[in-house]
């Protein structure tokens, strides 16, 4: 197992970057939540992991936080709900407002995450109910190359499982002047959340 990884920052292209460990590049898929609080590359960072082995592949998933790497591990034991979706859910919501969305039941507000239909935020709130109320009580990749930051939002919008129009609409509606991919995809994300 890789829990952890320390070493400097290489690339960063969402959801994917590369960090250099003793001369190894590892390449992590992570939430938004993590890339945007990530420093530039070049800089030493120290992430959480999980691995992951499938049939016919292998991931790596990096974390900043612990609460959203068990919130990550947590989904995935909800039916229907592969690594994807549960990237989806920690880039467009934080764990805090997770929890509280499903403490409240709130159905309505988690089907306008990415890849969650109705039954599917409604198994969420049944199955993980008790484990994030547990949890709160204890603790407060596109093909070709962007060449701009709305198209890499747009790229990272379709990663999180936006249809590319939608993702296109958001992107456009979200970017601002100035406005680096983080920004714009940040935005539209809470656009798309109603928030």
């Amino acid at each position: 197992m890789i829990g952890r990884l320390r070493g400097t920052l290489v690339s960063k292209r969402a959801p994917w970057l590369v960090l250099d460990v003793g001369g190894v590049g590892y390449e992590l898929e992570v939430p938004m939540s993590t890339l945007y609080d990530l420093p530039e590359a070049g800089r030493e960072v120290t992430l959480l992991t999980h691995y992951a082995i499938r049939e016919d592949t292998a991931a790596l998933y990096g974390f900043l936080r612990e609460e959203e790497r068990a919130l990550f591990r947590n989904l995935q034991k909800v039916s229907g709900i592969g690594a994807r979706i549960a990237l989806a859910v920690l880039s467009g919501v934080s764990t805090g407002e997770f929890a509280r969305l499903v403490h409240d039941s709130d159905v309505t507000a988690l089907t306008r995450i990415p890849g969650i239909g109705k039954k599917t935020a409604e198994r969420i709130v049944v199955e993980l109910r008790d484990r994030v109320d547990a949890a709160a009580s204890q603790a407060p990749r596109a093909q070709g190359k962007p060449s701009s930051p709305q198209e890499e939002a747009v790229a990272a919008l379709q990663q999180l499982g936006y249809k590319p129009v939608e993702a296109a609409r958001l992107a456009r509606d979200a970017m601002q002047e100035g406005d680096d991919a983080e920004a714009i995809i940040r935005k539209a994300l809470r656009a798309a959340l109603g928030r």
